[in-house]
Formats: C-alpha cells, structure tokens, sequence
C-alpha cells in the first residue's frame, strides 16, 4: 500500500502537470485571440497580451511536460534515486523560468502609465476609437494630448474635453489584468516549490530504506 508521503508526492505530481498545461493553455489561447480582429471587448486585452511573452511561456510548458514525463520511471522503480534526483533539478528549472516570466510581467507594471502612453501613440485611429468606446474618455493624457478620435464616444472637442484622458481607466485596467497573469506565475512557482519538498523528503525516505535494507542484508550474513 502507497505511503502517505507518495501519495502526497504523486498528488503534486499531477498538480504539477496541470499547471503545464494551464501555462499552455493560456499562451495558445492569447496568441490565437491576438490573430482576431480589434472589438471593444478584446481590444485592451489583447494590446496588453501582445506585452506578454506568451511563447516563453509555451516553451516553459514543453519543459513542465517533459519534466513529468521523466518522473514516471520515479514512480514506478521504489528504491530508484537518480530519476527523483534529475526530476528534482529539472522542477526547480521550470520554477526558475515562471519565476522570470512572472517577475518580467510585474516589472512592467511598475511603468504602466508610460508604457501604455507609448503603446496608445503607436496605435491606428481604429484602435484607439476602440479604446475610447470601452473606457468612455477621448484622447489618453486628455482630450487634446494626444489628439482624441473622433467617434460616437466622442463626437466633437467640447464633449471630448467633458470625458478626459484614458489614462485612469486604461491604467487601471492594465494593472489589474497584469497582476492576475503574474499573481498565477507566482502561484506556479509556489506549487514547484512544495513538489521540490515533496521529491527531497521521498529521497531522503528511500535514502533510510536503503540503508536499512543494507542492515538487514549484514545482519543476515552475520547469521549465516
């Protein structure tokens, strides 16, 4: 009957592998969504997803895979170390690389403001219409700077000067999408880390097995 330990060890195992496939799933689906065209209900997001590096995180996911995959042989070999050990170094790989991708998400956060200021500038008139209609402002800073779309959110200076800038709202916005895609890499590399404990206590658990094992092996001879 599997101890406790293993059954810990090979329910984090699983959970570890999910995430893979959580971290595929999401890189797949945003660079699926940046292909579609422009609307008011995914122009925002998919401007802040084009920021984010999505085929990193398809890559991290093929490691998180492979990762799991050479566990199995540790499962099914109770008494082998090496394929525990080599997992053991390759969790803590993959928790590096969320790690960075997490702390690349959040970093950007720290200039959002700017950042978006840059991004709004570069944009088509389209995009920017689109802007203005799902945070109801005209222009980003203001009305004026720099100039507003003219739209049906804006339909001349004086009521463009009456909403103001996108800056709040876009900025607002940002920051919380951002924080969700970053707080789920930290979250990541929290469960990488509690299966890394889980592979260093089975090591050390089938270190003493052995030991004892080799105990038995003498005590056994020194009968004969």
């Amino acid at each position: 009957m599997p101890s406790k330990l293993m059954l810990v060890f090979v329910g984090m195992d699983i959970v570890f592998a999910m995430c893979g496939g959580l971290l595929m799933g999401f890189s797949l689906m945003s660079e699926q969504n940046l292909r579609a065209n422009p609307t008011v209900a995914n122009v925002a997001q998919n401007l802040l997803l084009d920021q984010c590096p999505l085929t990193a995180g398809v890559v991290n996911s093929i490691f998180v895979f492979v990762t799991f995959i050479l566990s199995l042989p540790a499962l099914f070999l109770p008494m082998n170390r090496g394929w525990l050990r080599a997992q053991g170094w390759l969790v803590v790989f993959c928790a590096m690389f969320t790690l960075g991708l997490g702390l690349s998400v959040w970093v950007g956060t720290l200039t959002t403001r700017n950042h978006l200021s840059i991004l709004w500038g570069r944009e088509p008139p389209l995009v920017q219409s689109l802007l203005q209609q799902k945070f109801n402002c005209c222009g980003y800073f203001n009305s004026t700077s720099p100039p507003f779309v003219q739209d049906g959110t804006c339909l001349n200076s004086l009521v463009a000067a009456q909403k103001g800038g996108c800056i709040g709202k876009f900025s607002a916005f940002a920051n919380g999408y951002l924080d969700a895609v970053f707080t789920a890499a930290f979250g990541i590399v929290g469960i990488d880390t509690i299966l890394v404990l889980c592979v260093a206590m089975v090591l050390k658990y089938r270190q003493e097995q052995e030991r004892y094992r080799h105990i038995d092996e003498k005590n056994g001879m020194g009968g004969l």
